[in-house]
């Protein structure tokens, strides 16, 4: 291998998207060995059909699509966490509560309190999403507050929201789970097209946040605060604003997550509705090889890692685990994966590299 190789393959190796690329490979590379073994086209997790289907008509179908499809939920969950995560160190572990929260509210105001079931809009749909998404907003305020203005540890400050925000859904439900069968509800969850609609929404909201961040000096007043917050300050920086803005964001990408998952549903489950979901977000930023202790942030890499956890899932199904025991599997990958991105191991490797290169080039002489 000559240098110019060798530097290229360094600067890929350095590639803060390369662990993510890596770990998404070889779950694609199980699922081959897997069809193979039983005698299936080995290309079978990269078909993709159109099938054609009594409710949606004519749709695409195929792993992939469901590995996006499934995986939008963790995926804009993951969005607001990154810039969280970036700015105050700290993770929010209410958002999955504050999904259920805003999807209870919604179902709520468009079935009417008390409703358990409905085919009629109590109020037009454009009200009951945006007041969805106002009272994620509400919810990243106070969250943020807690965390900017009153100092309080990230982690701590958001377990009041997990603990309470889900129970809060429940009561504005009346302890009911609320259906809403109206086809215009089940569109958000459903398909536009050939496509199904949580991809095209995950995929707006990806483009947009990208705009901002980069065509604004937002992400780096973010990255700013989250490398030195003293240092930001004495810039002319409002740390304080800057991390309040990230957990309202955050709040906002929850409540989108919660709509869409009702959406998927037509009802609003508070007890199930971003169960769990909190737990995929940070450790899609963690995949995207973003540190946890703030700072520079891979918004690309965090969603890799959203959809990563989520084809771990869907090769698990499909080797036949079952949904009881694929926790415990995808527990072990991610171990593996997050020590592999350990600083202790990164500096190991980084060591090896060095002594490689030393040795080559003694050789050379």
């Amino acid at each position: 291998m000559n240098k110019n190789n060798t530097s290229i393959w360094t600067r890929i190796r350095s590639s803060a998207l390369f662990l993510p690329f890596v770990c998404l490979v070889l779950v694609m590379a199980v699922n081959i060995i897997y069809d193979t073994m039983n005698g299936s086209n080995p290309l079978t997790f990269f078909i993709i059909t159109l099938r054609d289907t009594t409710g949606n008509g004519t749709i695409l179908y195929g792993r992939i699509i469901d590995i996006l499809n499934r995986g939008s939920e963790a995926a804009l969950l993951a969005l607001g966490m990154t810039l969280v995560v970036s700015s105050s160190a700290g993770t929010d572990i209410s958002v999955g509560s504050v999904m259920s929260v805003c999807a209870s509210f919604c179902c709520m105001l468009l079935a009417g309190y008390g409703v358990s079931s409905t085919n009629d809009f109590n109020v037009p749909l454009v009200v009951g999403i945006l007041a969805a998404l106002i009272l994620g907003c509400v919810c990243g305020a106070f969250n943020g507050f807690l965390v900017a203005f009153l100092k309080i540890q990230p982690m701590v400050a958001t377990l009041i929201l997990y603990s309470a925000a889900r129970a809060v859904g429940l009561l504005m439900c009346n302890d009911l789970i609320v259906y809403i069968r109206n086809d215009a509800y089940g569109f958000l969850g459903g398909f536009c097209g050939i496509l199904p609609t949580p991809i095209i929404i995950t995929a707006i909201c990806i483009v947009i946040l990208t705009l901002v961040l980069k065509k604004t000096a937002l992400g780096m007043y973010i990255q700013s605060v989250g490398i030195n917050d003293k240092a930001s300050r004495i810039a002319g920086l409002n740390s304080k604003m800057i991390i309040w803005a990230t957990y309202v964001l955050c709040g906002l990408f929850a409540a989108i997550a919660g709509v869409v998952a009702s959406s998927r549903i037509t009802s609003a489950d508070s007890n199930n509705i971003g169960l769990y979901m909190e737990l995929d977000a940070i450790l899609a930023v963690a995949l995207g090889g973003n540190s946890l202790g703030g700072g520079k942030f891979n918004l690309a890499g965090s969603v890799i890692g959203a959809y990563t956890i989520q084809a771990i899932t869907t090769t698990l199904y499909n080797l036949g685990v079952s949904s009881a025991q694929a926790p415990v599997f995808k527990a072990i990958i991610v171990i593996i994966i997050v020590a592999i991105q350990a600083p202790p191991v990164k500096a190991f490797m980084r060591k090896r590299a060095a002594q490689k290169q030393t040795v080559r080039e003694g050789a050379r002489a």
